[in-house]
């Protein structure tokens, strides 16, 4: 007959585990990961407008990069040349019929709504802020350049846009490559802009904090709809909520520190490509492993099962 010892009676079987409820209450649910990143990249669209043109330095430092581009020193920059004779209008028609064929391919006509959100209504907000809502104040020592707002660029917002909807029809397995490598296009066209004399660092970066902005926050809608119960660390999603306007922050400092004409120019076309990207790998980490079906939820919470099942087997 077995003799229960100290030792026996506390299996590991059996022994609670400390860091257990300790993680539960460090984690937050995947819809509050993108939340909170969605929110961080609409604060740092409002931190980017009001650095970047309501401050004198702001208006300074980009001032200059226009008077540079515009004077016909850069006319040497062919890379940014195709960008003139695309047609915006028939890039974003191509856009929306490709995520349509995508969709139906899946078999998946549910997403339609969500990508064709994310693509439409970023492009609607920044019609509208720029033409009717936002204005570029004169400032005294804001140096001289255009007067009219630009913020935020056009064609850059239809790049982002392009971009984030197409995340919620791709596969999970083949989104991080196929949006790192948008992510290249998008960085191009926001350089290219500026190189070209017709927006200003702030209105690349601005378009694509809104674009990632729409579509991490559909998203969050989604995901909770969807019932998706994975967890993420809240010091991750403190992170992906700050790191937005530490981006924008580092751009300012950096553009507003050069004085030389030369050195402004070359900055803002760096900088415009970094941020680009740097804003599309902050929208895509809450978006890379997101399933926006109807039953993600549901196949979420058995995966979850399973591996607590088997963790407690193996102990």
């Amino acid at each position: 007959m077995a003799v229960l010892t100290p030792e026996a009676k506390q299996t590991p079987a059996h022994r609670p585990s400390p860091g257990r409820h300790a993680e539960t209450r460090l984690t937050l649910s995947r819809a509050v990961f993108q939340l909170s990143t969605g929110l961080g990249l609409a604060v740092a669209f409002a931190v980017t407008f009001v650095l970047f043109v309501h401050t004198s330095a702001g208006q300074l430092a980009e001032n200059g990069v226009v008077r540079s581009a515009q004077s016909g020193r850069w006319s040497t920059m062919d890379w940014a040349g195709p960008l003139r004779d695309q047609d915006m209008v028939l890039v974003i028609g191509a856009a929306a019929v490709a995520l349509v064929v995508l969709a139906l391919l899946r078999r998946k006509p549910g997403l339609l709504i969500p990508a064709l959100s994310v693509l439409v209504l970023p492009l609607v907000t920044a019609q509208l802020l720029k033409l009717y809502v936002l204005e570029r104040p004169e400032l005294p020592d804001g140096g001289y350049g255009p007067g009219h707002n630009s913020f935020p660029s056009g064609h850059v917002s239809a790049a982002m846009a392009i971009l984030m909807a197409a995340a919620f029809v791709l596969p999970q397995r083949f989104r991080p490559v196929m949006i790192g490598l948008g992510g290249v296009v998008v960085a191009w066209v926001a350089s290219s802009t500026i190189a070209l004399g017709w927006h200003r660092l702030s209105d690349t970066a601005g378009a694509c904090l809104l674009g990632a902005s729409f579509a991490c926050l559909l998203a969050a809608w989604l995901t909770t709809r969807r019932r998706d119960l994975r967890r993420t660390p809240a010091w991750l999603v403190a992170v992906a909520a700050v790191l937005p306007t530490v981006i924008v922050l580092i751009g300012f400092a950096v553009l507003s520190t050069a004085t030389a004409g030369a050195a402004q120019f070359v900055a803002a076309l760096v900088l415009a490509a970094l941020s680009a990207v740097g804003i599309v790998l902050v929208a895509l980490w809450p978006l890379r492993g997101s399933a926006f079906e109807r039953r993600a939820g549901v196949e979420t919470r058995v995966v979850d099962d399973l591996l607590e099942t088997r963790l407690v087997t193996r102990r």
